[in-house]
């Protein structure tokens, strides 16, 4: 069985190791485009040995942020800060990795360190869509149902962010529809209550997802690897769960989605979500085991042992990382040296490295 710290292919790809970076909102942004912030911080989780660096949820339309502080990804004047992130992040021997999104009618709120609930214009907020005029929470914006124009243009918004994507350098995209953002609120029948062919049954909940992965995966290059992020329950009775997950794992890796990043919850303001370690690492192993397609776990795992055991075990085949790696950016150098496995420091911190390094050393 693999370790942590053995390399894992996908495509033309090989990830140096398998802790992975996962997408964290950071709030930071003016109009869209990266900063100095998102280098720094984006570098730094690479500097610390992450095999796939991703950014934060990027908004394929300015409609599509979940704050007016969010990355975007909508013109292609953002592509040059962003390919200075990745230029950075490649030169530290990780991939870098883009998380395209649209947050639906969870779009237009203030960051949460400025507010709660519905920014309005006057705090640069704007109208949302959603599959059904029905707000997320009571001080979230009410959405307009989407039109199928609507729709068709929300697709082509995700395919033409990834050929951006693809111009800034990045190796691998991945689309969110988890969360409940945008292609999650259509998945579930908590929040959709669609009548035409994007609602009802499983095959019409799951269009516009089908639809936007095909797109994608035209738009993206044959040789690099496409991820798509989902809930695998909303965690209500009646809501997406975790079978209709397996189903649309099977569909989404016949269409050539070459890994499915297994979070939940996110549509439902009051689901109750049995927090506590790796809650959500058996997500992970079922689609795994059931739909024959790669995974990764995400969600409260915070040891390097905790992460070993799930690579290790067969539960998943890497491990998305958020919060620990807030705490830490050097996770996996630290990681690596708890579990007596290779791992590269960078030169210029060899002097601190794992023992064995010290000849290599530079001089204090």
């Amino acid at each position: 069985m693999p370790h942590l710290f053995d390399p894992l292919t996908l495509r033309t790809i090989t990830f140096p190791n398998r802790v992975f970076v996962s997408p964290m909102c950071e709030y930071s942004c003016e109009d869209g485009f990266a900063n100095d912030w998102h280098l720094v911080h984006l570098g730094s989780r690479a500097v610390g040995g992450a095999g796939l660096v991703m950014t934060e949820a990027t908004a394929v339309v300015p409609e599509g942020r979940i704050s007016p502080e969010d990355l975007g990804l909508w013109k292609d004047d953002h592509i040059e800060p962003l390919a200075r992130v990745v230029r950075f992040i490649r030169a530290q021997g990780a991939v870098a990795g883009i998380q395209l999104a649209h947050a639906g009618r969870k779009a237009s709120t203030y960051r949460p360190w400025t507010g709660t609930g519905a920014a309005p214009e006057s705090a640069g907020g704007w109208n949302v869509l959603g599959p059904s005029a029905e707000a997320f929470a009571a001080n979230y914006p009410a959405p307009r149902a989407m039109t199928k124009d609507d729709i068709s243009q929300a697709v082509a918004a995700f395919a033409a962010a990834a050929i951006r994507a693809h111009r800034a350098g990045f190796e691998v995209v991945e689309v969110h529809a988890a969360h409940g953002y945008l292609l999650h609120e259509f998945l579930s029948p908590a929040s959709n209550h669609r009548t035409d062919e994007y609602g009802g049954s499983f095959d019409n909940r799951t269009r516009i997802v089908i639809e936007t992965v095909t797109a994608v995966r035209a738009a993206w290059p044959r040789g690099l690897p496409l991820f798509v992020r989902i809930s695998a329950t909303d965690w209500v009775d009646g809501g997406w769960d975790l079978a209709q997950s397996v189903a649309l794992a099977r569909v989404l890796g016949s269409l050539g989605v070459d890994l499915i990043d297994c979070s939940s919850g996110g549509n439902v303001a009051t689901a109750a979500i049995p927090l506590g370690p790796a809650y959500q690492t058996p997500f992970a192993e079922q689609i795994r085991r059931d739909s024959r397609i790669p995974t990764a776990a995400v969600g409260l795992i915070t040891t390097a042992t905790q992460a070993e055991h799930i690579v290790f075990t067969g539960q998943a085949d890497a491990v998305f990382i958020a919060r620990e790696l807030l705490r830490d950016p050097y996770f996996p150098l630290r990681a690596a040296r708890e579990l007596g496995q290779e791992m590269t420091w960078p030169a210029q911190y060899l002097r601190a490295g794992p023992p064995g390094a010290q000849a290599r050393r530079p001089r204090d």
